[in-house]
């Protein structure tokens, strides 16, 4: 029997489909951060796009798009055509913490699909030295003797502001929040004494810490830093059951064809699961993942609930 006219249709329009999935990648593909350049996204993607690039045998072309918590970058990612010359990598905190914490998000976590975690990593409590604490201990004593003290962050909502404010309320003290655009900015006022302290990432501090222009009080996550060793967790700190530790993930505009984020996703793990990679990012201070997506989704699940219970405790609001 003879096919209709919308079967026939339909065949030809699945046949281009094919095509063109077959065909990708035909051109340079865009990753979309949503920080500015330096931080540990950069760094594992750099890393990550120099071995995708052979395979996929196309440009990755990485850019920086930072604002809001990750926010603006992340609503360009999500605008964008499914068609995957765009992707979007970025922390976990874009679609685990800023849902429960902004009041308008520019787009939709739903926008947004989870492709795979790379890898996982804490946060540093460091403070200049003229601040006069090197441990966390002296630090809750110095804010509960009456002592005003400041704290620097990457940005409102980001990975340290979250984690001193869930520091700040174990802990039972206040500092005021200075917000950065990005915590390599944040370091250099830490560094020069313009605000005392630093919830910030290992690989922006590590070196100032090993200089001694930074002294390190504490890791955030559940484990001690393998390029900090003697620099305890905060649980180990006085915290029991404290753990902040947060993930880097790439994320695909919804609808992106399946076969495509498939291709995508093997290039990326590939390229992680490399023997030097997990060399290199543990030189700063993080740990390899490279999950699959339905993994991703699950972990991403998980620590959204985790974040709204403690933005709803501390009742975190951002505009």
């Amino acid at each position: 029997m003879l096919p209709t006219a919308r079967q026939f249709m339909v065949s030809l329009t699945l046949l281009a489909c094919g095509i063109a999935h077959a065909a990708w990648p035909d051109k340079p593909i865009r990753v979309i951060v949503p920080y500015p350049p330096g931080g540990p996204s950069d760094i594992v993607l750099r890393l990550a796009m120099e071995k995708m690039q052979v395979t996929l045998k196309q440009p990755l072309v990485l850019e920086n798009k930072p604002g809001a918590g990750g926010n603006l970058g992340a609503a360009e990612a999500a605008r964008a055509a499914p068609d995957g010359y765009t992707w979007f990598f970025a922390t976990d905190t874009v679609v685990t913490v800023n849902p429960h914490v902004y009041k308008k998000l520019p787009f939709k976590v739903d926008d947004l699909v989870p492709v795979s975690v790379a890898s996982s990593f804490s946060q540093t409590l460091v403070c200049n030295p003229a601040a006069g604490v090197k441990t966390l201990a002296e630090l809750v004593k110095a804010a509960k003797g009456g002592t005003r003290l400041a704290y620097a962050s990457g940005g409102a909502g980001v990975p340290g502001h979250l984690a001193m404010e869930l520091l700040l309320t174990t802990a039972g003290i206040e500092m005021d929040h200075i917000p950065y655009k990005g915590p390599a900015l944040a370091a250099q006022d830490v560094i020069g004494g313009q605000v005392p302290c630093g919830f910030l990432a290992g690989p922006t501090v590590l070196p100032h810490i090993k200089s001694g222009r930074l002294v390190a009080l504490a890791v955030s996550g559940a484990k001690r830093s393998p390029v900090l060793p003697e620099v305890p967790t905060v649980a180990e700190a006085g915290y029991p059951g404290f753990d902040a530790t947060f993930l880097l993930a790439v994320f695909a505009p919804r609808g992106t064809p399946e076969p495509i984020v498939t291709a995508f996703h093997q290039a990326f793990v590939e390229a992680l699961r490399q023997p030097d990679m997990a060399t290199k990012l543990q030189a700063t201070d993080q740990s390899i993942v490279a999950g699959t997506p339905a993994e991703a989704a699950a972990q991403l699940a998980a620590i959204s609930k985790k974040w709204g219970e403690v933005a709803r405790r501390i009742n975190l609001s951002l505009d």
